[in-house]
């Protein structure tokens, strides 16, 4: 199969999905309808969280949010599989499942003042459905947190030989990489503080921001003279992540996100290029697979492409930050439903990389060497840019680094909020300043942000690829339970829900599945039965966290399916 026949064929299909399917979604839903105030209008919270933000800004903090590294490392991890299954699973997941998912859980946070998923739960299926909401959704922003900051460390860290001393000249690449992100944060932050503090024009700061992210990327390439190990940059980012998720939005997440999907636009023109150019065989990749060494197609494949077709961490980025900054409703199907669609896209680009990467070296390996090697070598192909592939490949890098940095922080936000709300009562009125004791310490932005990211960095320096499983899983039983919630919302307010009725028992009964086969494989490590392989606390802590995450979806899709058949009203 042409890699660029491929990507054509998937380009066409996704926008004929976002322009009939998504147009009827939102006649169905009523979007837009009495041109209702957005929360980001209606709400003051001194700019912290609710900032209106034009629809470029705000679709550059939502697609780098929810991109991360989900549409690079999990068609990746599925290649296995076979192209043809991973791709229809992107197309049709992308439509069906992923963009309704997303547009969904970010129209219905509006329409609840930009509150969570969680909120909407407590309205609409009850107090106790919210408390159980809210744990499965921190535990699995816990995931997140370790999974993505693993990844990124694992972008700036040093090679170190066996003799303990550093190889600089394999580490090159990750100290170029980490010292232009470095530097970028610096530009970020001083573009934020010119639009939002000094009002300076969106289209003369944006000229002269992709002018000093260039130079960022030249100064970097040129000048690294940071080399640590990946333990050390744990711990930075670590730090980065604590101060960045409490600073208000305009300071950072808004301008850095803006700024990122320069690089993200940058990232898929190179690769588009490097497809037409160089033709790519997918020949490398299997057409088709019924199981790999990691386990069978079902449920395997639905949980690991992640998200490249449906992803419940979207719903909380939809529901958390994004809800709170929409300008106004019509906003939200371009940003929420076609920042879905866009990233599918992404993930077949990937497909033609990682296949190009391949038929070059069968052993290459890693997520971004795959990625970023595969995309830099087809464009290296074209006459007159053979010169060019380590620059690409450190732009490839950089980007691919920028979406888990971006999407950590966002995590993290999203985590001290739902760790937040989890000790309040909304119905008597309180809030994080208004609580006194025991709630006003665990309630306290920093006290929730620090708890959470030292769970989180404790676990990512297992590594990455050990939480990988076990976040797909749980990301996308996630998932399962964001459309439940949309579902409920919608019957009680007499709309049409049934677009998500399949897709939420489809992606409850795969990810239960997949969560139960990586639990047995986890107590299998744990009593000594797989060879080569001794137990740690990962292990132990892994199977407790995927056990957990069965019985609240379990309690939850029992509770949201007597409300959704009529059994039971909300309490």
């Amino acid at each position: 199969m042409n890699g660029l026949l491929l990507l054509i064929i998937g380009i066409a299909v996704l926008a004929c999905g976002y322009i009939f399917y998504g147009g009827w979604l939102c006649k169905q839903w009523g979007v837009g309808e009495g041109n209702i105030a957005t929360p980001a209008h209606r709400i003051d919270d001194g700019g912290v969280d609710y900032v209106p933000a034009k629809a470029p800004v705000l679709m550059g903090h939502h697609f780098s949010s929810i991109a991360g590294a989900g549409p690079i490392t999990g068609p990746i991890a599925a290649a296995a599989f076979g192209w043809i299954p991973v791709t229809l699973w992107i197309l049709i997941g992308g439509i069906f499942f992923g963009g309704v998912h997303d547009f969904g859980a970010l129209f219905a946070s509006v329409r609840h003042d930009g509150n969570s998923v969680g909120t909407i739960i407590s309205k609409n299926m009850g107090k106790k459905s919210k408390t159980l909401f809210i744990i499965f959704a921190y535990l699995t922003l816990i995931l997140v947190v370790a999974a993505f900051a693993s990844i990124v460390a694992g972008t700036f860290a040093c090679t170190v030989g066996e003799d303990g001393a550093i190889d600089y000249a394999a580490s090159a690449t990750n100290a170029s990489v980490a010292m232009v992100s470095l530097l970028f944060m610096v530009v970020a932050i001083c573009f934020g503080f010119c639009v939002y503090r000094r009002n300076a024009g969106m289209l003369t700061s944006t000229i002269l921001g992709v002018v000093a992210i260039c130079i960022c990327m030249g100064v970097g390439m040129c000048f690294h003279p940071i080399y640590l190990t990946n333990t050390q940059w744990m711990i930075f980012v670590g730090i980065y992540i604590t101060i960045a998720s409490v600073t208000p939005v305009w300071i950072l997440l808004q301008p850095r996100d803006y700024l990122s999907s320069f690089l993200l636009y940058a990232m898929l023109i190179i690769a588009i290029i490097g497809v037409v150019g160089a033709h790519p065989s997918l020949d490398a990749l299997p057409a088709f697979s019924v199981s790999t060494p990691s386990g069978f197609l079902f449920p395997v494949l639905f949980t690991t492409v992640a998200c490249g077709a449906i992803s419940g961490f979207h719903s909380l980025v939809s529901s958390g930050t994004t809800a709170k900054q929409l300008d106004k409703e019509t906003d939200a199907r371009p940003i929420a439903y076609g920042g879905m669609l866009i990233e599918c896209v992404l993930a077949i680009i990937t497909l033609c990389a990682v296949a190009y990467a391949k038929s070059l070296n069968p052993d290459a390996a890693g997520p971004a060497n795959l990625f970023a090697g595969g995309i830099a070598a087809m464009v290296a192909t074209i006459p007159g840019c053979a010169g060019l592939e380590t620059t690409l490949k450190t732009l490839l890098v950089l980007t691919y680094s920028s979406f888990c940095l971006t999407s950590l922080d966002t995590a993290t936000r999203l985590a001290r909020f739902m760790f937040q709300e989890f000790w309040l009562d909304a119905d008597k009125g309180e809030t994080p300043e208004n609580v006194t004791g025991f709630k006003k310490v665990v309630t306290n932005m920093y006290v929730s942000t620090i708890i959470t990211v030292v769970l989180g960095v404790i676990l990512g320096l297992t590594g990455w690829s050990k939480i990988w499983g076990l976040f797909g899983a749980a990301n996308q039983l996630l998932a399962g339970i964001g459309l439940l919630a949309i579902a409920t919302w919608l019957k009680n307010i007499g709309k049409n829900n049934k677009m998500f009725i399949g897709p939420m028992c489809f992606m409850i009964v795969v990810t239960i599945s997949s969560l139960a086969l990586t639990i047995q494989k986890q107590l299998q490590i744990i009593s000594g039965n797989v060879a080569d392989t001794t137990a740690d606390w990962g292990n132990y802590m892994q199977a407790g966290i995927g056990t957990l995450l069965i019985v609240l979806a379990v309690v939850l899709a029992i509770e949201g399916g007597q409300i959704l058949t009529g059994k039971k009203k909300p309490e």
